[in-house]
Parts: C-alpha cells; sequence; structure tokens
C-alpha cells in the first residue's frame, strides 16, 4: 500500500523526506532532510551529514510523498513506537 495522506502515519517515516515547518524551538524551523531514525519521541533527521534529533511532539512535520504530494503532520499524532504506531494508527488492518 502507497502512502497518502490519510495513510502517512501508519508508514515507515525512516527513508522520507521532510522539512520542520513549526517546533516550540526556533532554531529546528526549516530544517530539512531525510529521516534516518525514529524512536517513540524523536525523529533522527539527516542533511549534509548532520543528524539532528527532534522532539515529535512539539513539532509540525511536512513529507514528500512518492505521488509528489506535500503532506503536514502533527508530530503529536506520530508520538509512539515506531512498530505500534504502524499497526494501531487509524483504521490500520493489522490491527
Amino acid at each position: 500500500m502507497a502512502a497518502t495522506a490519510e495513510s502517512l502515519c501508519r508508514h515507515e517515516l525512516v527513508g522520507r523526506s521532510v522539512t520542520v515547518v513549526s517546533s516550540s524551538d526556533p532554531t529546528q524551523v526549516g530544517f530539512d532532510g531525510e529521516v534516518v531514525m525514529e524512536t517513540t519521541r524523536t525523529l533522527g533527521i539527516e542533511r549534509e551529514g548532520r543528524v539532528r534529533h527532534v522532539p515529535k511532539e512539539q513539532a509540525t512535520f511536512e513529507w514528500s510523498l512518492p505521488s509528489g504530494e506535500r503532506v503536514r503532520t502533527d508530530g503529536e499524532k506520530l508520538v509512539a513506537r515506531p512498530a505500534r504506531r504502524t499497526e494501531q494508527t487509524g483504521d490500520s488492518q493489522w490491527r
């Protein structure tokens, strides 16, 4: 199943292009790159060999989907262990 705006929270985020569009830390706004690591509460975003860990619940992210569509996601919707998030978010058929 391809990632769409509705199903993005159920997909693996590592390897996706992302931009931080808002954050409680103004130094993180505008930071973009590829997600290289995900924990329960943070995303590790790499750009030019530097990885910055962004707290999920304090930020809003904009994702580039393979279709070229840009999707914004409130980070609070992503706070969970990656395996649990992909199983339990939304109307997953695997639940």
